[in-house]
């Protein structure tokens, strides 16, 4: 039976909570969200709020306190959140997913974070136009969302001259060994790619039937390309960074091969 539309739908008639909040995506949280006032909050199971990978970045980066951080693909403010506590100065965090941007201004409500500043749109389009740099880049989980992946780590480098890159990435050993036939059809045959004058080996990945899940968090094309891990590191040293140090290397991830990567010049 469907249900009539109506505007008192939308109104909440319970006594008000920060469970409030978070309940206008009840279900469909992927992080867990930090307590409020010594409550705890129904969410979604995922570390993201006291994320380890981003307190090793930022002991590698000499921690981030007083320092301006451009956060790329913020997801649910998780990060922006850690990296407030950590002590930025200025956290800009760019979000395309108008339903994570939504989600990412109730954490910001959740926790005061005055110091956070999300913003609806494409990261890519935003940092090709910038001026700006920023002490520090955090791209988590989006590389391997990316069309043109290499073009994202040269604007990496252009922003910032310290960045964390979480990511997954292409092994072909480990896809043939745990990924299920359908999901390795997704990918097309490897080809050769070229970005200023930077060749890297692509791995094309279909999304498929997962755009239409409104769960969907990937990137703002229908198809992604993964690149391989040693590319990765050839294309960040390419780009300007010297320095490319690996962490929380995890080959049997369950989603593919992943690893973090804390980079300076």
């Amino acid at each position: 039976m469907q249900l009539t539309r109506n505007a008192l739908n939308l109104m909440n008639e319970t006594y008000p909570s920060p469970q409030n909040a978070a309940d206008i995506f009840r279900d469909t949280w992927f992080s867990k969200l930090p307590d409020v006032g010594g409550t705890a909050l129904v969410s979604g199971a995922l570390g993201l709020f006291n994320d380890e990978k981003v307190r090793w970045a930022g002991q590698q980066a000499g921690g981030f306190s007083g320092k301006s951080i451009l956060e790329l693909g913020p997801l649910e403010g998780g990060h922006s959140y850690l990296l407030s506590q950590l002590g930025a100065k200025h956290v800009l965090a760019v979000e395309a997913n108008s339903r994570l941007f939504l989600k990412c201004l109730i954490t910001k409500q959740l926790y005061n974070l005055d110091r956070v500043q999300f913003v609806l749109g494409d990261f890519i389009k935003f940092m090709r136009q910038t001026s700006e740099t920023f002490d520090f880049c955090l791209a988590s989980g989006v590389l391997y969302h990316m069309a043109n992946p290499p073009e994202l780590l040269s604007l990496v480098a252009k922003v910032s001259n310290r960045a964390m890159i979480w990511t997954q990435y292409y092994d072909d050993s480990v896809i043939r060994s745990r990924m299920s036939y359908l999901k390795r059809l997704r990918f097309r045959p490897r080809s050769q790619g070229s970005y200023q004058d930077f060749t890297y080996a692509r791995h094309e990945r279909r999304y498929g039937f997962r755009l239409r899940n409104l769960q969907f968090i990937g990137g703002t094309a229908n198809y992604s390309c993964w690149m391989e891990l040693d590319d990765i590191v050839a294309g960040l040293k390419h780009f300007g960074f010297r320095t490319v140090d690996i962490n929380f290397h995890d080959r049997e991830h369950v989603n593919g091969p992943a690893v973090c990567l804390a980079c300076s010049k």
